[in-house]
């Protein structure tokens, strides 16, 4: 959540009277992020979230802001997109498509514990359940196709033995596909950053801008490679008490099947490629802006690198 395209408030109070949120009070940028322009914003009568976005274009947005206002209807925690004058949840300001979501109380917990954890994985089944009636259809924009086509971009900024780990890595996702698992809209980017707490409890989730339908299996694994880790900072193995929280309460909602189990330990390779892949992107290849913050790549390469060692266990919940 960078800012790429700066918005002043004459601009933004002019936008604003399009929707029936009161008069603006406080513009405040986002610096966190790589993604797309947003910013808090304070009216007289409550906060929201302006996102402008600087690469999805007004033909792909509806499948987001329609999945986050269907996941609200059916009472999952997450910011419900505001609709303006005219019923419409998507507009534009200064060249870009820009929407207007309500804003979550609480913050984001960087160090979870295991409550943190089996609550995450808790609201995540719900949301998976809630989504097998949202009716739209959208490939997970990150999914396979996007990793063959990003990886010869990044290539030439690894070194031999990163080289040779995309390579394997690329050449062994291919050869599994999962056509039996269960599927459904997926979030996609559920990090610690992306969700908050209030007084110990998950009181929301967000940034659904890199969701689609997928593998539901995938999206247990992203959260588990940036949730149940050792530590975050500096030891990326699995915590067992963890990931035994997250999986474990998840399945109390929704019940894990034995394919999935099969396919657990490839589907945490492929959400650590995936990540890999994408801050090796933004870090060597970034876009201009006012306000960028992109991740270092080395996270998600020892990630995989882990996930892919035969000698480091993968847990599970039975």
């Amino acid at each position: 959540m960078s800012v790429f395209t700066p918005v002043s408030e004459a601009q933004l109070a002019t936008w604003l009277k399009r929707y029936s949120v009161g008069t603006l009070e406080l513009l405040e940028p986002i610096a966190a992020g790589i993604e797309n322009t947003n910013y808090f914003v304070t009216t007289t009568q409550g906060r929201y979230v302006l996102t402008l976005f600087e690469k999805l274009g007004a033909k792909e947005l509806p499948f987001y802001l329609d999945l986050m206002a269907h996941l609200a209807r059916h009472g999952i925690p997450c910011p419900a997109p505001i609709a303006d004058v005219g019923d419409q949840y998507l507009g534009e300001l200064n060249g870009k498509p820009a929407a207007l979501v309500t804003r979550l109380p609480g913050k984001s917990v960087m160090r979870p514990g295991a409550d943190h954890c089996g609550q995450l994985g808790a609201l995540l089944a719900r949301m998976h359940l809630a989504g097998r009636s949202y009716a739209a259809h959208q490939d997970n924009p990150r999914g396979p196709r996007w990793w063959r086509e990003t990886a010869p971009k990044v290539r030439p900024f690894l070194d031999e033995a990163g080289q040779a780990l995309l390579e394997r890595e690329m050449t062994f996702q291919g050869q599994h596909r999962f056509p039996e698992l269960p599927r459904g809209p997926v979030h996609g980017d559920l990090f610690r950053d992306n969700a908050i707490f209030q007084d110990g409890r998950l009181c929301g989730v967000f940034d659904f801008y890199f969701a689609g339908v997928d593998v539901l299996l995938f999206d247990v694994a992203v959260c588990a490679n940036d949730w149940c880790l050792v530590d975050p900072a500096a030891d990326r193995r699995f915590a067992p008490n963890l990931v035994a929280a997250f999986l474990g309460e998840y399945a109390k909602v929704r019940t894990f099947t034995p394919d999935e189990r099969e396919a657990w330990p490839t589907l945490l390779r492929g959400a650590a490629l995936r990540f890999w892949l994408s801050r090796l992107y933004d870090y060597h290849l970034p876009r201009p802006g006012e306000l960028v913050h992109a991740h270092d790549p080395g996270h998600f390469r020892e990630v995989l690198e882990l996930r892919a060692s035969p000698a480091a266990p993968v847990p599970w919940v039975d």
